[in-house]
């Protein structure tokens, strides 16, 4: 059975995954249509153009050099975007996969990735796994991402993002706050080598007050 996924990045449209949606959301669901209209909504928004609020989530994610990389919850496409023409992006979500596909990107749902060419092994230098396990419980989250691990090339690294304790609070889909800790426990329940992790783009006191800080951990596939 493939893992499903369901989810999307902080407030600013990325996106989640939900394996089997075992896992019920707070407040609604992050596969139907409501939710996808949430994103664009948060995406469209003028302030958010004008001030060009991606430009360092795009820096950041460039600055990885993550190679050809999986996103896993690729909501509306950000992080597709920001990774150039170097990433597939999967989603349960398939309104923001329809949305993604209407820019230009290489996105599937869940079912049609793994019915793809894309679905080989190993293809993918990295899997990015951005806003996603903050909604599902920590089961969930093993079960999801290790559906997708066979796909990562023998030492490839996986960036899991989580947002912090603001941006946590912004999202009723939220379920379980993820920090650096939990983060690694993650990695480690997975097999993972965590490689470092970091607050990005202030430091982590900063995530108490600003919505769009991030926890950063990056691990590599034995």
């Amino acid at each position: 059975m493939s893992p499903a996924l369901t989810a999307q990045s902080p407030d600013d449209g990325t996106d989640r995954h939900r394996p089997d949606g075992s896992t019920a959301d707070r407040q609604g669901s992050t596969s139907g249509h409501s939710y996808a209209q949430r994103l664009q909504r948060l995406d469209n928004s003028r302030w958010r153009r004008a001030l060009n609020v991606q430009a360092p989530y795009r820096w950041n994610i460039r600055r990885l050099d993550l190679g050809r990389t999986l996103d896993v919850g690729c909501g509306l496409g950000r992080n597709l975007a920001h990774l150039g023409d170097n990433g597939v992006g999967v989603d349960h979500n398939a309104e923001s996969i329809a949305v993604a596909r209407t820019r230009g990107l290489t996105a599937f749902t869940v079912e049609e990735f793994f019915e793809s060419k894309e679905a080989q092994y190993p293809a993918f230098d990295s899997l990015l796994v951005a806003h996603v396990v903050e909604h599902m419980e920590l089961a969930d989250a093993l079960h999801m991402v290790s559906g997708y691990l066979p796909f990562l090339k023998p030492g490839g690294t996986v960036c899991f993002i989580t947002p912090q304790e603001r941006g946590y609070r912004t999202d009723a889909t939220h379920v379980r706050f993820v920090d650096f800790d939990k983060l690694e426990e993650l990695a480690h329940k997975l097999d993972l080598t965590v490689q470092r992790h970091f607050s990005f783009p202030f430091p982590r006191v900063t995530g108490k007050f600003f919505p769009y800080n991030e926890f950063v951990l990056l691990a590599a596939k034995r």
